[in-house]
Order: C-alpha cells, then structure tokens, then sequence
C-alpha cells in the first residue's frame, strides 16, 4: 500500500489479495480431497504414508504456484518480479500451504490412538467439503444474498466437493 492509494483502492487491493488467498485455499481443499480419498481407498494406509501424501501436495502446489507466477510475471510485465511482488506471491499462495493443517492435525491424532487411521481421513474428506460449503454461504451473505440464496450457493459447493470425492471413488485407486 503507497500513500498515493485512495481509501477505495485500499480496499481493492484488500479484497483482491482476500480473493487470491481464497482461491488458493479453495483450489487446495479440491486437490487434497483426492489425495484424502485415495490414501483413504488404498487398502491400508500407515499414518506416515498419509501424512507425506498430504504434506508433499500441498507442498507440490505451493511450489508450483510459486514457479507459474515467477514464470507469468515477466511474460505479463516485460520484467522479472521484484521483491514485493515475490513477497505478494508468497503471501497470497500461502493457504495452498496451510491447507494441509487441518488433515495433519486429524491424522496426527489417529497416530496416537484417538481414532483409526481410515476413519480420520474421511473425516478430513468430510471437513474440506464443509470447508468449502462454509466459503461458498460467506460469498453468498457477502454479496448481499438472503440466507436461502447462500445457503443454496454453500450447498452447490459441497456438491463440488462431493463430486471431487466422486470421480476418485468412481476411479477406484
């Protein structure tokens, strides 16, 4: 943010950076459920194996966001990024990291006896899925939609997210 920015531009900048961080989180909550179905689907899972599953794609993702946007930039901008907007990137790309606390966590917990290690991925799977229902009913009530109308919107993210988690049974692994 510069002294030159409006107080309307400020809040721009605040809301595209919101939707960056966003889609980022959204975009990971997909890949993961995959990586949660199969580790879920795959006979017999060991919790070590889960957790590098996990941890290495949201890792993965992370690093290729990262490579796409240092790639994009000077294509886009006919110069290579500067610090900030490295800085901006790793900001905005973090929840493509932090997206996998929530399956670690739970998987953590089945490691030391809380709950079978099967049973805690589905319960990831369901969780991302919520997730992503939960995001879709905030869009709707911040759009000035009525509780019916986001709830709607929430209720077709889920299914988003129940047909990610489809396609992967459907599949088999």
């Amino acid at each position: 943010m510069t002294e030159s920015m409006s107080p309307s531009e400020v809040v721009q900048e605040h809301a595209d950076v919101l939707r960056e961080r966003l889609k980022e989180r959204i975009y990971a909550s997909l890949t993961l459920l995959a990586v949660l179905v199969g580790q879920a689907q795959s006979g017999h899972p060991r919790h070590v194996g889960a957790a590098v599953s996990v941890a290495v794609t949201a890792l993965g993702l992370w690093l290729a966001t990262l490579v796409a946007d240092l790639q994009a930039h000077p294509v886009a901008h006919g110069r290579m990024p500067g610090l900030p907007e490295i800085r901006h990137t790793m900001f905005t790309s973090g929840p493509l990291l932090t997206s996998a606390i929530g399956p670690l966590l739970v998987i953590g917990l089945s490691a030391v006896g809380v709950v079978e290690l099967i049973t805690a991925l589905w319960i990831a799977v369901g969780s991302e899925v919520v997730a992503l229902a939960a995001w879709g009913v905030t869009g709707g009530r911040r759009v000035g939609a009525g509780r019916l109308a986001s709830l709607v919107t929430g209720a077709l993210n889920a299914v988003i997210g129940v047909g990610v988690v489809a396609v992967k049974l459907a599949a088999g692994h």
